[in-house]
C-alpha cells in the first residue's frame, strides 16, 4: 500500500521500514532534476523536517519527513544520476528508507483517493 503527504512525497510501508520518494505530480512540477541531497543513514527525523533538497533547473526544493523516524538507507544511484528520479518517481526513484517507531502513524497519510482530491484542489 502507498499513502502520500501534502508536501508531495510517498511512503510505503513493509513491516516497520518506510520507502520514500517523490510524486511524479513533484518531479513534473520541478522538470528535470540536476542534484539531489540525501540524509546520512542514522539520523533521527522528525515528521515534516526538512531533510533531503532536490535541485532541477527550475528550482530548488526541501524533502520533508513523512514521519518521525531514523533513517536506515539511502538510494545512492539517485545522487549519481538525478534524472532517475523524473524517469521512475515511483520506482527505482525512491530517497530513503526510514525505520518508524509507530508503524501505525503510516495510517494517518493521504490515501489515493485523498491525494488525488490534494491535486484536484491545486489544479
Amino acid at each position: 500500500m502507498i499513502r502520500f503527504t501534502k508536501d508531495h512525497e510517498w511512503v510505503s510501508l513493509d513491516g516497520t521500514t518506510a520507502t520514500v520518494g517523490i510524486t511524479t505530480h513533484a518531479q513534473d512540477a520541478l522538470g528535470d532534476l540536476v542534484f539531489v541531497e540525501l540524509p546520512e543513514p542514522g539520523r533521527e527525523v522528525t515528521e515534516a523536517e526538512g531533510i533531503a533538497v532536490v535541485e532541477s533547473v527550475k528550482a530548488a526544493s526541501d524533502v520533508y519527513a513523512p514521519l518521525t523516524g531514523r533513517i536506515t538507507e539511502i538510494n545512492a544511484a539517485i545522487v549519481e544520476d538525478p534524472a532517475l528520479v523524473n524517469r521512475d518517481p515511483a520506482g527505482a526513484g525512491w530517497f530513503f528508507k526510514m525505520e518508524l517507531p509507530d508503524p501505525a502513524a503510516f495510517n494517518t497519510l493521504l490515501d489515493q483517493a485523498g491525494y488525488d482530491a490534494l491535486l484536484a484542489e491545486l489544479a
